[in-house]
């Protein structure tokens, strides 16, 4: 089960593309994986054929577990490997192999001091005088957040395969501690793990990343006119519709170029800059946020563009992202001016050094030579991780992209 996410620590098999036995070839699609994010299509890694399945449909199956392999012709698979099947909970089955000190039907799950009190599916009878913090199987990340959230790991029930307390499972006890009790019983929705997955990385960005924020207004006349200009050519009529947030692509990545700062990353030890330029376009899902990426944006064409993030949103849409959709955004675009959002401050992707967030246009009264006049206008928000990126910096930035969103086409050609 392959780690497509940062903090995953279960995927959940959605289909095998081929049987087992079938013939692969490298870099043809193999399974579908369920992450906490999407459904996304995993690749051959090799050449052979598929053999030794132990995962099927539904199976909830951690990281690192072998779930099938691929052999060459005629080459039978190891069969001493862990089975992951789809059980009542689609959760693993787990064995070991049978050796002189383990009895082969001990659970990975429980403390193995007395190994023989839990052969062959025997409980120990002194278990129910231990704590499910001491009986349960706790991932590290959720044991650290436990503790630096004061959460007693033994009210905390598990979702994880065997009962494993997850992080998620701390967060939302962590979450239900610090509400205040409500006057008269009320029912809850659980979050979904995309939901409960946002918010934690949310409110690790927000903790540990020092933002600070910077807007500007902008007109928007000729961004409204090359947009129009470029939709009505006869070449892009059959084409993908373009729209503001094409354009601010490849105007925001083409400026990037000057401004290296905030193309950058924080390493722990100081700012460092990234080697190439790729947009991440934050898009909403059920449930959440996603932010695919477009690669290389600063050298891409706009007609590129616009292909790739409708390619982006429709895969978005019916959960089918892939992982290298996901990856390698060194700079990210929010955009909610299509709901008539003014403006807003949107908060930074770890490790990227600053998020664009970017409101409506709207016709608005401004003074021009002592005279009102009612122009297009937008207001761009910039928040930028201030150990990377300082004000005068942020400011320099800000003004050559309003310089360039005022006289687009040296930009978009």
């Amino acid at each position: 089960m392959p780690a497509l996410e940062m903090a995953q620590e279960t995927g959940k098999l959605i289909s095998w593309l081929k049987k087992e036995g079938d013939s692969i070839t490298k870099g043809e699609p193999l399974l579908e994986i369920e992450t906490d994010k999407a459904v996304m299509e995993i690749e051959a890694p090799a050449d052979g054929v598929l053999a030794g399945v132990k995962a099927q449909a539904g199976a909830e199956v951690p990281v690192g577990q072998t779930i099938a392999w691929i052999v060459r012709p005629g080459e039978q698979p190891p069969t001493d490997e862990v089975a992951a099947t789809s059980g009542r909970k689609n959760t693993i089955a787990s064995s070991q192999p049978t050796s002189p000190t383990t009895s082969q039907t001990s659970s990975p799950t429980l403390p193995q001091t007395k190994p023989d009190n839990f052969a062959a599916g025997q409980s120990n009878s002194n278990s129910s005088a231990a704590s499910p913090a001491q009986t349960a199987k706790i991932s590290p990340k959720a044991r650290r957040l436990a503790a630096e959230r004061g959460v007693n790991l033994a009210d905390v029930p598990g979702s994880g395969p065997g009962g494993e307390v997850l992080a998620s499972d701390i967060l939302a006890a962590a979450e239900a501690k610090s509400a205040k009790p409500a006057s008269a019983p009320q029912s809850t929705t659980s979050a979904s793990p995309v939901a409960r997955l946002m918010a934690e990385r949310t409110t690790e960005s927000w903790t540990t990343i020092p933002h600070f924020f910077l807007t500007r207004e902008i007109e928007a006349t000729a961004l409204n006119a090359a947009r129009q200009t470029r939709r009505s050519q006869p070449e892009s009529a059959n084409s993908i519709k373009l729209t503001h947030t094409d354009l601010l692509v490849a105007i925001v990545a083409r400026v990037l170029r000057k401004h290296p700062r905030l193309n950058s990353r924080w390493s722990g030890e100081g700012a460092r800059p990234n080697s190439e330029i790729n947009i991440g376009i934050a898009m909403a899902v059920e449930d959440g946020i996603v932010a695919p990426v477009i690669a290389k944006a600063d050298k891409a064409k706009l007609s590129e563009i616009a292909q790739q993030r409708h390619d982006l949103t429709e895969r978005a849409r019916s959960g089918k992202l892939r992982p290298a959709d996901m990856t390698g955004g060194t700079f990210t675009i929010s955009n909610l001016g299509m709901f008539g959002v003014n403006a807003f401050t949107a908060i930074i992707i770890h490790p990227q050094a600053a998020i664009l967030a970017v409101g409506a246009i709207a016709d608005r009264v401004v003074a021009e030579n002592g005279r009102p006049e009612v122009r297009p206008m937008m207001t761009l928000t910039l928040s930028s991780d201030h150990r990377i990126v300082d004000g005068a910096r942020a400011a320099e930035f800000m003004r050559d992209l309003a310089e360039a969103i005022v006289d687009p086409e040296k930009y978009l050609s």
